[in-house]
């Protein structure tokens, strides 16, 4: 059985293949945008403060 694997995935693993020097700068955006320290207190406080909402928040009969 063959795995589908789209034509920009296979653009990019060549790209990749030809430009090894690129994966440092491909580390460095994703931490930049996606790997955040995370604050464990400052998401309990989040979680804590969070209102319950109305099912239907326009129904004024509820």
């Amino acid at each position: 059985m063959a795995i589908y694997e789209s034509e920009h995935t296979k653009f990019m693993r060549e790209w990749m293949e030809k430009h090894p020097e690129q994966i440092e700068e491909q580390k460095k955006g994703r931490a930049l945008w996606w790997d955040k320290p995370q604050e464990l207190d400052s998401q309990a406080r989040a979680q804590a403060s969070k209102v319950p909402v109305k099912p239907y928040y326009y129904d004024i009969n509820h």
